[in-house]
């Protein structure tokens, strides 16, 4: 179904949610004299993450003789690959990082210094996944292809079966294609769409920018480490993969555990193209949040263990999540409203593998 034609329901019994939280998070900026952006925290953490990334990178070019040495320089990599994704360039491409056009766009462009293009991530985050999240063919964080099932609206082929076994390698797999092929895939098929025309640009300046940055990428994090590292080729290229495999288990870990799990909803349009649900009330019921009280681990994952907060207000920074979700609780346990919350990191994911043994044994929930 063409995406301009899926309509959210506006009649709901619940219509003014939505317009009450936004009133009191607005307030709480108010009263707490604060902005919805980035702070200065935000500006260490940024420096931690290129650093983790970038110095390990140097060692390996210069100094890292050991083969376990240089492997572990790229394990470092990979912790350091996944925090500017999932804390300095997931804002920035949400225009929350600050409120410079410039800044924003300048840290929303790292995407492409792990491999990725800032365009088709803004069409495939922003104008899909944040509008329909959930919804079969149109957010494409639960279309992982015929080889995973992750929505019971996808038919479940006999080897679903196994899925919640090797669910986990695939996720290892995910920047590789990243870096590799998907933007060049995506690239065509949102143009087919007519999606590409929300980046404000022609088709060929984003396949050009996308093909200049790949080339860059790959010279500069495949092909200097081949040329400049003492260690035998083969290991450096073992090196790369275990990077990408690495930050793939990351990020999908992060990702899926926070909406393909048993609480999770999986809307479908009727034939008029209408989702009988408000927007925001959808995102409530198709996200859950994961160790809300973890400090470190919602400090490395951009805040996004907060994915209820993320995605009723994708346009604020992650730093002020923790605060804002004591508002967003109230407010839905006011309408009636679940909040779908797991209190460890631990039990999201075991709550993700029991969804995925679920949907790859049963043909509907």
């Amino acid at each position: 179904m063409d995406y301009t034609n899926i309509k959210f329901d506006r009649n709901t019994s619940n219509v003014d949610f939505y317009k009450t939280l936004q009133k009191k998070v607005r307030k709480h900026f108010k009263d707490t004299n604060s902005t919805k952006y980035g702070n200065a925290s935000m500006v260490i953490k940024s420096i931690f993450m290129l650093a983790l990334y970038l110095v390990p990178y140097f060692m390996i070019l210069t100094v890292v003789e050991s083969v376990w040495l240089s492997l572990l320089m790229w394990a470092l990599m990979a912790l350091g690959m996944s925090g500017i994704g999932l804390s300095i360039m997931h804002d920035a491409n949400h225009g929350a990082y600050s409120k410079s056009k410039f800044v924003n766009n300048l840290m929303g462009d790292l995407i492409s210094v792990v491999g990725g293009s800032d365009a088709m991530w803004r069409i495939q985050h922003n104008v899909l996944h944040h509008t329909y999240t959930n919804v079969s063919g149109m957010d494409e964080d639960i279309d992982p292809g015929s080889v995973l099932r992750f929505s019971p609206h996808e038919e479940r082929k006999p080897f679903h079966k196994y899925q919640h076994y090797y669910a986990w390698f695939l996720y290892g797999l995910m920047t590789i294609l990243w870096c590799t092929v998907k933007d060049f895939k995506q690239a065509i098929r949102y143009k087919k769409l007519g999606l590409t025309k929300t980046e404000g640009a022609s088709f060929s300046r984003i396949i050009s920018k996308i093909v200049v940055h790949k080339v860059l990428y790959h010279v500069i994090f495949l092909v200097l480490p081949l040329i400049f590292s003492p260690v035998a080729w083969y290991f450096t290229v073992l090196g790369f993969l275990l990077m990408h495999f690495m930050t793939g288990v990351i990020l999908g870990l992060i990702f899926q555990s926070a909406h393909v799990v048993p609480t999770s909803n999986f809307p479908m349009p009727d034939e008029t193209g209408n989702i009988k649900a408000d927007w925001a009330v959808s995102q409530l019921i198709n996200t859950c949040n994961f160790a809300p009280d973890s400090k470190i681990l919602s400090w490395y994952v951009g805040g996004l263990n907060f994915q209820v907060e993320h995605h009723l207000f994708p346009n604020i920074c992650h730093v002020h999540y923790k605060r804002i979700s004591k508002i967003v609780r109230e407010t839905a346990e006011e309408f009636g409203l679940p909040y779908n919350s797991e209190k460890t990191f631990g039990s999201a994911i075991k709550s993700h593998a029991m969804m995925l043994k679920k949907l790859g044994n049963q043909d509907q929930l």
